[in-house]
């Protein structure tokens, strides 16, 4: 977690790397070194990079905004073409998390009918995590021509993308035994997981507020129900948050309908290719780069914008 000594030191560590490349550039001035010029410019380049980075992390000012995430991810209406898109997602979202030296555990994965999966929660820990992903709560649209049609139509898919911060040691909630519905069943396999032959996965359902969580990464029944229990504590904290929001103003992070008009953003990959954050209006041509896990322009936009603010 990123604490203000860190901060600190990162601060002190760039203002000597300014010093450092000042002090070369007036050297390669005075002794006309032209190879310097290209180290000093590498170093220019760095060290913007990193004053860019540490910009950011101050614009992370929610109150568990360095906290895990929990990402979970539901395919809307529309079969195997918005399950597909879910498992599209899912990917790019591992890969960012990789990109960024997070660790990644498989939550949940519940495989498609035909193709794709019909729900899946990741659990990704890391300095920041929850203050960059909580910008990618919402609906998902995707535009394309569907593999699945062999008539070669376009199809518009909806995904949910739901993101919540892992505060077991940082609230308490208080969760009734009897409120709650709690199901075992064989955990299906993805990306390396391994698939028990027991029952050992995990699905509780809080009966009063309707809210699902499930987990099937650890190799124990009851680890499972542990891992699941400390999910559900943060989606009940969230809900009660909403809650309370909505009696005092407006709801905020609300939860919506996965269908058309409430999209965050947009994937076109037909007629032409875009991606567009409708909320930033921030935008690229590059689909591909960005369903690699390349949502940075999209995270950092979201963060520098007025949206932010009211977090």
């Amino acid at each position: 977690m990123t604490t203000l000594k860190d901060q600190i030191e990162k601060v002190e560590k760039m203002a000597a790397q300014e010093s450092e490349l000042s002090g070369l550039l007036e050297m390669a001035v005075e002794e006309n070194e032209e190879e310097l010029l290209e180290e000093i410019q590498s170093g220019v380049a760095a060290l913007e990079k990193g004053v860019d980075e540490l910009e950011l992390t101050t614009m992370l000012c929610g109150e568990y905004d360095n906290s895990n995430v929990y990402l979970t991810i539901h395919p809307g209406a529309g079969g195997t073409e918005s399950q597909d898109w879910a498992e599209m997602l899912l990917r790019m979202y591992v890969r960012w998390a990789e990109r960024h030296g997070f660790k990644v555990e498989f939550m949940e994965y519940q495989e498609g009918d035909e193709a794709g999966i019909k729900s899946a929660t990741l659990y990704i820990s890391g300095e920041n995590a929850f203050g960059y992903l909580r910008s990618e709560k919402g609906v998902h649209r995707l535009v394309r021509i569907s593999p699945f049609d062999a008539s070669g139509r376009r199809h518009t898919s909806f995904v949910s993308v739901d993101i919540v911060p892992d505060i077991e040691d940082q609230i308490e909630v208080e969760i009734r035994p009897e409120d709650l519905k709690i199901d075992t069943y064989r955990s299906s396999g993805a990306g390396g997981q391994h698939v028990n032959k027991t029952e050992s996965a995990v699905r509780i359902t809080h009966i009063p507020t309707g809210i699902v969580v499930a987990c099937q990464n650890e190799r124990s029944q009851f680890q499972n129900r542990d891992r699941a229990m400390n999910m559900l504590k943060a989606k009940l904290y969230e809900y009660q948050r909403q809650q309370q929001e909505a009696k005092m103003a407006q709801i905020k992070g609300e939860y919506s309908e996965i269908a058309w008009g409430n999209q965050i953003r947009s994937y076109v990959f037909c007629p032409y290719t875009m991606v567009k954050d409708h909320r930033t209006e921030a935008e690229t041509g590059n689909v591909q780069a960005v369903m690699d896990g390349e949502i940075d322009l999209f995270i950092e936009a979201y963060l520098k914008s007025d949206l932010n603010k009211v977090s």
